[in-house]
């Protein structure tokens, strides 16, 4: 069996350089998973890449602050992700556990972006734009609200601001969908908290994932194991959707048992406390703790929060099977922390950030360093790209 898929971390690199060469002359992607805070490991990722003027990529595709990061990325602008997180996202205007519990004080996404466009940041989009060009891409993941199915966004047209919002509005932290002519959405990471098999599926061949967690992360319990799994996304994107839909009625099923499990057993932890609890989950911090911050909100915990909750659970497990057993004509190579990140989704120390800002430094020249050995550092031509 071939095995077409690689790691890099700040410590090490396990990738067949032989092997990925053969992937590296058609379409290159590079793909950044989100995680709130957790997301200034990216950006250290990406500034490395920006010190050693690495960018073979055709396509990007950012969820939630994966998606901020590509932003800076490609408006060539070194630290400001890292700013937008150091800075911004530890602000109390951005985020305050006590102002949201008592007066239901939300995500303060708004006002983030509008201070990012301002000095002393003033993020650069003209810029992106303009390295994008006419010959490459950038997608923002979305869910769409009704049918908790991901979208793909362009990343700096003219609603750029939406779109990042899009992307970043977690259910019952951000106040609202955010609403297009063309649908309703919320938080990428509900339905593509990985965005990898769109990219596949638009055609790219050597996807480079940055990653923001290992596979140690203890909340990726599959609802529905089967051996084909992972062989729906050799499909084509129809028959894809068409498993999709047959599988939903089932999933919900097992869902309300799955659920109902992961509350008693949230109240069963008695000695589990709040900040302890959000310092724990990936996706709006698992399930157990949703239960948890909802309780002290006074919201209920709802068909439609479970039917989130249910989606990302079992999408994210079929995009782990999907990296570590990619399709044969594809080469992936994961960019990943040899240790659980310091920071948390929110409310994390400054020494906790700039700690993991390092260790994506650290990666992102080891993963350059890597390319080299591949005569890949700028975006090659592609005949059949457009």
């Amino acid at each position: 069996m071939m095995n077409n898929s690689g790691v890099v971390t700040n410590t090490a690199h396990s990738v067949d350089i032989d092997r990925l060469t053969k992937y590296t002359s058609g379409v290159n992607a590079l793909v950044a998973q989100g995680g709130g805070q957790r997301g200034i490991f990216t950006a250290g990722v990406l500034d490395a890449f920006l010190l050693s003027d690495f960018d073979p990529f055709h396509r990007f595709y950012g969820t939630s602050a994966g998606a901020l990061n590509l932003a800076a990325f490609l408006c060539r602008q070194k630290g400001i992700g890292r700013s937008f997180i150091l800075d911004l996202t530890t602000s109390s205007e951005f985020f305050h556990l006590f102002s949201y519990i008592r007066s239901k004080q939300y995500l303060g996404l708004d006002w983030a972006l509008d201070k990012i466009c301002d000095y002393p940041y003033r993020l650069d989009v003209d810029m992106g734009r303009r390295v994008l060009g006419n010959n490459r891409q950038a997608f923002a993941a979305v869910t769409e609200s009704s049918q908790l199915i991901d979208r793909y966004l362009p990343m700096l047209g003219p609603d750029w601001q939406k779109v990042l919002i899009a992307s970043c509005a977690i259910p019952r932290l951000y106040e609202k969908e955010v609403e297009f002519s063309h649908g309703r959405y919320i938080d990428g990471g509900v339905s593509a908290s990985i965005p990898v098999q769109e990219a596949w599926r638009q055609g790219a061949r050597c996807i480079v994932v940055i990653r923001t967690e290992g596979d140690e992360t203890p909340n990726s319990e599959p609802l529905v194991t089967q051996k084909s799994q992972v062989e729906w996304y050799r499909d084509s994107l129809n028959l894809v959707q068409e498993h999709w839909q047959q599988k939903l009625g089932q999933w919900k099923s097992d869902w309300n048992t799955f659920f109902s499990e992961r509350i008693q057993r949230s109240k069963q932890d008695k000695q589990a406390k709040m900040l302890a609890s959000l310092n724990g989950g990936r996706w709006l911090f698992g399930a157990d703790d949703i239960y948890r911050l909802s309780h002290l909100i006074g919201d209920n915990v709802d068909s439609s929060l479970m039917d989130m909750l249910m989606v990302h659970y079992q999408t994210y497990s079929l995009t782990r099977d999907f990296l570590h057993s990619p399709p044969d004509d594809c080469y992936i190579v994961q960019i990943k922390p040899d240790q659980p990140l310091l920071s948390s989704s929110l409310m994390s120390d400054r020494e906790e950030l700039l700690h993991d800002y390092q260790l994506g430094l650290d990666a992102g020249l080891r993963c350059v360093e890597m390319f080299d050995q591949c005569n890949l550092t700028q975006v090659p031509l592609v005949s059949n790209f457009k």
